[in-house]
């Protein structure tokens, strides 16, 4: 929903703003980058305006609240508002007010939010919630009898005021906040296709980093549909990042995982996951990334004890990151749904069949190292050298 008229977003960031002045010109000049990709992408029209309080997104009436839906898909954005712009004179802010509240006030309360940036014009911020609120109910009176509730309104009616312009809104989208995709360093996401590893993969990229996927392909204990559930999910977090290489390694793991069930009973699934881990850290070392990201989250499974993590963690000198580590299972799933990828990660794929009977919930490396076939080390580097790079 957006005034007659609207011809601009706003988009607002949040923790830009705590940066320095130099990191946080580099940040801005990233985020327009991302703006500017997230609607070629979608081939929204509009300009992209670096302002550095509030950039600006100039477009038309037809594309407007597709640009907001470009804006709050793309990571260092807090929310975006459909706007239009005009002067800052009271008079054509109250004018526009009175337009938008014709065309979308039908009942109930609303209130009037209006803010000034520039303290040097000749009113205050409340002078226009006043009398901006005065001629919304002017306009609506004879159709209904309105209601003001300055603490939860039905409706509200948003106003910025700067030096040489003004903007009146209606709606906020919410974005996923953080910072713009590329301000930080890549890192290696292992994604299963689960709902956990799209997940810890969408955090670390609204942190700034790029991901650099990597799948590996369990064999017959994986399987088509294991491989399509992860691919679709990479192919979803593709959407968040238009301008960003986010092709798959595919790592062929058949042949190691087969191998593990046949040697191990106990600690099998610490074995595969330190299998994981160095194919990660050998195509981070190839791509230039500066860590790895999993969906791990503590006691989630019996291979996700504090214990057992800090006993795998060890195969590698590369930092293991895992944003989903004190989260509850249900507030993963609520992030998923939101994020798009929870459908395809639900799709039953059978590779909980590599599982034992018996888990191993307290492990000791010496006690693995003993257990774990010779090679497997050896197995991941090569697996990693034998990696096709495929679209997701």
């Amino acid at each position: 929903m957006h005034p007659p008229g609207a011809d601009t977003v706003l988009v607002r960031h949040g923790d830009l703003n705590t940066k320095s002045t130099t990191v946080k010109r580099y940040m801005l000049r990233i985020l327009v980058e991302n703006l500017e990709a997230a609607l070629e992408d979608r081939s929204v029209s509009g300009a992209v305006d670096r302002r550095w309080h509030r950039p600006l997104i100039t477009t038309d009436e037809a594309d407007v609240e597709a640009a907001v839906e470009a804006a709050a898909s793309t990571f260092g954005v807090v929310s975006a508002s459909a706007a239009v712009t005009l002067e800052p004179d009271r008079e054509a802010i109250y004018d526009v007010l009175a337009e938008t509240a014709r065309r979308h006030y039908t009942g109930g309360s609303f209130a009037v939010d209006a803010r000034r940036a520039d303290k040097r014009l000749p009113y205050t911020s409340e002078d226009v919630a006043r009398e901006g609120g005065t001629a919304i109910w002017e306009a609506v009176e004879d159709e209904f009898e309105p209601e003001v509730d300055l603490e939860d309104p039905d409706l509200t009616f948003g106003v910025e005021i700067r030096e040489e312009e003004a903007f009146v809104y209606l709606d906020s989208v919410s974005g996923p906040g953080g910072l713009p995709l590329g301000s930080q360093e890549p890192m290696v996401a292992l994604v299963s296709g689960g709902i956990d590893s799209p997940v810890a993969a969408y955090e670390i990229m609204k942190r700034g980093s790029p991901i650099v996927p990597v799948y590996v392909d369990l064999g017959e204990y994986g399987g088509i549909d294991h491989e399509a559930r992860a691919m679709e999910t990479v192919r979803i977090l593709t959407q968040y990042a238009p301008n960003f290489d986010l092709r798959v390694y595919r790592i062929p793991g058949g042949e190691t995982v087969a191998h593990l069930v046949e040697e191990m009973e106990t600690g099998r699934m610490l074995s595969l996951r330190r299998f994981f881990y160095r194919v990660a850290e050998q195509i981070a070392e190839r791509t230039g990334a500066s860590a790895i990201v999993t969906g791990e989250a503590i006691g989630q499974k019996s291979s996700q004890t504090a214990q057992n993590l800090g006993v795998t963690s060890r195969v590698t000198d590369l930092p293991i990151h895992r944003p989903l580590l004190t989260r509850d299972k249900q507030d993963i799933v609520a992030t998923a749904r939101e994020i798009g990828t929870y459908a395809d990660s639900t799709i039953d794929a059978g590779c909980n069949r590599v599982a034992p009977d018996r888990a191993e919930t307290n492990a000791r490396l010496e006690r693995l190292l003993a257990v774990e076939p010779d090679g497997l080390l050896e197995r991941a580097t090569a697996a990693a050298n034998d990696a096709d790079l495929i679209e997701p």
